[in-house]
């Protein structure tokens, strides 16, 4: 008998239904002539509590830290039993086992650890799938690899599991029993990526919480040139006062000369002029998915995940969701004009959509060197019934439609327009910006940021007709929303001090993974570390608190992402599983040393958590600014006087 074993119930349906002959469902399996297809439901095992290492560490102590396996034992989750004895059922009398995890790092150990944890030595081969559809998983079935190539990927992901294990339940238990000291009762969890993502919004909190805002005055005037007119912005000198972005602070010297401007005359003494192409952008992976539906439609990270899963595995209209990949496989454009009608063929803005795309044309996104486990989020082409999806599922397969369908179209074509003017032996510049060919922009939107400006020619004259001093403040920075926070993970290396950290970052994946970054979010904020305020994300003061009392080191980011670096290379067969876990184990016993009640205490005391609301900011001229949205959603800045 052939055993071929899924990660999870929906997986096993669609394998089954490309087998040959009738299927015939079974507890815990489908039977299809000599080959058996069961699956996993998730993980069914997980890294053993410290009891069962030694019963003396069910009681915490701070005197048995850290705790480190000497031989790793893995135990069945609490509702996976059943599955499990199925599976043990099973792979004792097969001949044969095919490994059918999803096509990533987490979906090989998920079950790989379960084949080895049944002590089967015959062979094993992996089926790797990213598109449920059935001439997809047959195409597959017939390109089946040996696991034995995937043992690096199992390493990695292995000694991912063993060092989240090593690091929570160490630090936790530290934190944790520190806090009692300090009179915190309940349980202080430290994770390696989670506390460093709280502590990206506390310090953006306490950003937002310290800024003390200053105005500034921008000076325009309004020119009258050979061919129509325009308004320019005054380059104020560096000899002005200025702040660091050199806007002027000092009102003065702007309304002196913004006085001598009306009826001055002057000419175009600089003029830049520039057609430039953009491509559309690319398909979707996860993290880029979730941060555009954040933006457009107010969607969670989590919720954008969980129609993802629906879409992919209970309606099947789009491909393996969970892809850290922007990019298609070259074979599948051959295949695109078919499943984008299929996937258009019963909404009319798609419908639309379709009738405008040219698949003579072929973008970037097509590119088999950029493509590794998976490819980007595509329709299966299986057609689309949008009035049984629900309308935040519809808005999702939309977006995933639209980035594909944008391959087909032309690059968007501008014409750029920078000018600057002399006047009164001062500069003033103005920039405009024309659409040449909308190319796939219209899918996007229908928005033009910058106007254009008028036919303007080198050395021309020009005259002043009006102008004005505008006063302004400095704004804090925006706090944290689902989007931009999945896009700082996505791109930490902009969060990281040191300049060769951050140039060994720049190509790594960031913070957490495609699969687990909209679940960190939902943890810190179901453990009390986060609230969302309208779509804020604000740290609460236990999260204030607790980021302040850590070492440093644990709460940012440099030292999680260079494990993502250290765990990747390790996958690649460029680093040692056994190497890594031995300097994570060194780095622990000095971070033990850091747990300190009093400081905590302290901390706890003095957080102030932004539950409340945000605080009320007193700029350099004595007005009260009070951040509020206006009735139009925008926010804006108002004063009390």
């Amino acid at each position: 008998m052939r055993l071929i074993i899924a990660e999870k119930p929906s997986l096993a349906r669609a394998i089954a239904d490309a087998l040959p002959g009738n299927a015939q469902r079974q507890d815990g399996a489908i039977v299809c002539g000599d080959t058996t297809v069961t699956w996993c439901l998730g993980h069914l095992l997980e890294q053993a509590a410290p009891e069962a290492y030694d019963p003396a560490d069910k009681q915490w102590r701070l005197d048995r830290l850290p705790i480190v396996p000497s031989t790793w034992q893995l135990a069945p989750r609490p509702k996976a039993r059943g599955q499990l004895a199925v599976i043990r059922k099973l792979i004792k009398q097969a001949k044969e086992v095919i490994h059918a995890g999803d096509p990533d790092r987490e979906g090989q150990l998920l079950v790989q650890e379960v084949i080895e944890h049944m002590k089967y030595r015959g062979p094993v081969q992996r089926l790797l799938i990213s598109d449920l559809n059935r001439p997809a998983v047959s195409r597959a079935l017939t390109t089946l690899r040996s696991n034995a190539e995937f043992q690096p990927l199992y390493q990695a992901a292995q000694a991912r599991a063993r060092a989240d294990w090593l690091y929570g339940i160490n630090l936790t238990r530290a934190w944790t029993l520190t806090g009692r000291q300090a009179g915190h009762d309940g349980v202080l969890s430290v994770g390696r990526v989670q506390t460093p993502v709280l502590g990206l919004i506390v310090r953006r909190d306490n950003a937002i919480r310290d800024f003390v805002p200053h105005p500034f005055y921008p000076l325009w005037v309004d020119l009258q040139v050979a061919q129509g007119q325009l308004r320019a912005w005054w380059v104020p000198k560096e000899h002005q006062p200025l702040d660091e972005q050199g806007r002027l602070i000092d009102r003065a010297p702007a309304d002196a000369l913004a006085a001598q401007l009306p009826g001055a005359t002057g000419e175009l003494t600089q003029l830049e002029q520039q057609e430039k192409r953009q491509a559309p952008p690319l398909p979707y992976s996860l993290s880029a998915l979730q941060v555009d539906a954040a933006r457009r439609h107010g969607l969670s990270a989590q919720v954008v995940l969980d129609i993802c899963q629906r879409l992919y595995e209970q309606h099947k209209l789009i491909t393996y969701p969970r892809s850290d990949c922007r990019y298609l496989p070259e074979d599948h454009l051959s295949l695109a004009q078919r499943s984008l009608s299929g996937a258009c063929q019963n909404d009319d803005t798609l419908r639309q959509w379709l009738d405008g795309a040219d698949f003579s044309l072929r973008s970037k996104a097509w590119n088999d060197k950029q493509v590794g486990a998976h490819h980007a989020i595509a329709p299966t082409g299986k057609p689309a019934d949008l009035s049984q999806l629900s309308a935040t599922e519809g808005q999702v397969f939309r977006l995933i439609v639209r980035n594909v369908m944008a391959q087909f179209y032309r690059p968007l074509r501008t014409f750029e327009v920078k000018a600057e003017f002399t006047l009164l032996k001062e500069a003033f510049r103005a920039r405009g910006l024309s659409i040449l060919d909308p190319g796939w922009k219209p899918l996007f939107t229908t928005r033009e940021d910058t106007p254009p400006l008028p036919p303007l020619t080198q050395g021309e004259a020009c005259q002043a007709l009006g102008a004005g001093v505008e006063e302004k403040e400095t704004r804090p920075p925006e706090p944290f929303t689902d989007a931009s926070l999945i896009k700082a993970m996505m791109n930490i290396g902009r969060y990281v001090d040191d300049p060769a950290v951050r140039r060994t970052l720049r190509d790594t994946d960031g913070l957490g993974t495609e699969a687990t970054r909209a679940g960190i979010i939902e943890t810190l904020v179901q453990r009390g570390y986060l609230i969302r305020k309208q779509k804020a994300l604000r740290a609460t003061r236990l999260g204030t608190a607790l980021i302040a009392a850590l070492p440093s080191a644990v709460s940012t980011p440099e030292r999680t992402a260079l494990w993502e670096q250290r765990l990747r290379a390790i996958a690649e067969q460029q680093d040692d599983a056994y190497a890594f876990q031995q300097a994570l184990l060194e780095d622990l016993r000095s971070l033990l040393t850091h747990s300190d009640a009093g400081k905590l205490k302290h901390s706890l005391q003095t957080a102030k958590g932004e539950a409340g609301g945000v605080a009320k900011r007193t700029s350099q001229t004595g007005k009260r600014y009070v951040r509020r949205k206006s009735p139009g959603g925008r926010k804006k800045t108002t004063t009390k006087n």
